[in-house]
C-alpha cells in the first residue's frame, strides 16, 4: 500500500467510485465514457495503491471487499467537494443551463412541480425539469448517486439522512360534480355522507384510507365503489357520476366545474415537504431551486 497522496490519480478515485456504484467493469467504463481495458487497468492501480483486490469475483459479480466499502462514502465525498471546489460558486437563474431532476408522486406533481416549471419559465427559462415516479426504497441511493435532485415527500417517508423542509400543510377536501344532489346544500350529514358511493386513491388497489381511519374512530363506514392509483383521473369519474371523492384541496383545480362539500367530519391531513441529499446541499443553484420550491407552494396556499 502506498501512502503518498502525490502518487494517487484523481481520476482513479472515480474510477474506484463508478466501480463501487455499478458493480461491474463494463458499466462504469460506460459510465466514464472510457474502454473496459482501460477501467481495467485503473482497477488494477488501485488495488496496487491501497493494497488490496478491492473487489471480488463471484457468481453474482463483482463484490466489494471490506477496504472498498470503507473507501465508499469517504471517495464520493472527496469527489464533491473537489466538484464544488472547481465549480463557479455565481449563479444566475436567467442563464443557468442544468438538468434538475425531481421524484414525486402525481399528487406533487399537480400540487407542486407544475406551479414551479411555470416559475420557472418565468425566473430561469434554461433550466430544465425531469420528474421521475417515487421509489421509496431507492430514494435515498437515487440522491445520493446524483440520479435525482430533489424529492417530493413527507416527514414521515423521508430517509433520516436527508435534510428536509416542510413546504406546506395540506387539508382535504369533499367533492361532487356541480351538479351532484348534495352539491347545493349547505352542509351533508354524517348519515349523508356514508350512503355516498365514494372514489378513493390506492397505488396497492386498497378500498380503505384515511378517511376510513377517521370513520372507524366514530365506528361508521363508507362504500367506496372505486379505488384508483391516481388523483388525476378522479375529475373526469366525478363528472359522469354521482360518486363523490375526499381529496387534497390541491388536486380541485381553480374555477373547477367540481363542487366542494363541506365534510361533516374532521379527517386529518397531510405536510408536504421536499427532502435533498448532503451533496447538492451548499450548491447555490440547488438552493435556489429549493427556495422557489418554498415561494411557489406558500403562494399557492394563499390562493386556495
Amino acid at each position: 500500500m502506498k501512502n503518498d497522496i502525490r502518487a494517487l490519480d484523481l481520476n482513479l478515485l472515480k474510477a474506484l467510485d463508478a466501480l463501487l456504484d455499478e458493480g461491474s467493469v463494463t458499466r462504469a467504463a460506460q459510465r466514464l465514457s472510457l474502454t473496459q481495458p482501460a477501467v481495467s487497468g485503473m482497477l488494477t492501480r488501485l488495488r496496487d495503491y491501497f493494497g488490496d483486490p478491492l473487489f471480488v469475483r463471484t457468481s453474482h459479480g463483482m463484490v466489494p471487499t471490506l477496504r472498498a466499502s470503507e473507501l465508499s462514502v469517504p471517495v464520493k465525498q472527496i469527489l464533491t467537494d473537489i466538484a464544488i471546489l472547481l465549480k463557479p460558486m455565481q449563479f444566475d437563474p436567467m442563464t443557468a443551463e442544468l438538468t434538475y431532476t425531481l421524484v414525486a408522486t402525481d399528487y406533487a406533481l399537480k400540487a407542486v412541480v407544475v406551479p414551479l416549471i411555470a416559475a420557472l419559465k418565468q425566473h430561469a427559462p434554461r433550466i430544465r425539469i425531469a420528474v421521475r415516479s417515487v421509489d421509496s426504497e431507492r430514494m435515498y441511493q437515487q440522491l445520493s448517486r446524483g440520479e435525482v435532485d430533489l424529492a417530493l415527500v413527507t416527514p414521515q417517508t423521508t430517509p433520516d439522512d436527508l435534510h428536509g423542509r416542510a413546504l406546506y400543510q395540506e387539508e382535504y377536501v369533499c367533492v361532487a360534480r356541480s351538479h351532484h344532489p348534495l352539491a347545493a346544500a349547505s352542509e351533508m350529514t354524517l348519515e349523508q355522507f356514508c350512503e355516498q358511493e365514494h372514489i378513493l386513491v390506492s397505488t396497492e388497489g386498497r378500498f380503505m384510507g384515511v378517511t376510513d381511519e377517521a370513520l372507524a374512530e366514530l365506528s361508521l363506514t363508507r362504500r367506496v365503489g372505486v379505488s384508483v392509483n391516481s388523483f388525476l383521473v378522479i375529475p373526469d369519474i366525478l363528472r359522469s357520476t354521482d360518486m363523490i371523492a375526499v381529496v387534497p384541496s390541491r388536486m380541485v383545480p381553480v374555477d373547477s366545474d367540481l363542487a366542494i362539500i363541506p365534510l361533516p367530519l374532521n379527517v386529518p391531513g397531510f405536510t408536504k415537504s421536499m427532502a435533498w441529499h448532503e451533496r447538492t446541499h451548499r450548491d447555490p443553484a440547488h438552493q435556489w431551486i429549493r427556495a422557489l420550491c418554498v415561494e411557489i407552494s406558500q403562494h399557492s396556499a394563499a390562493v386556495i
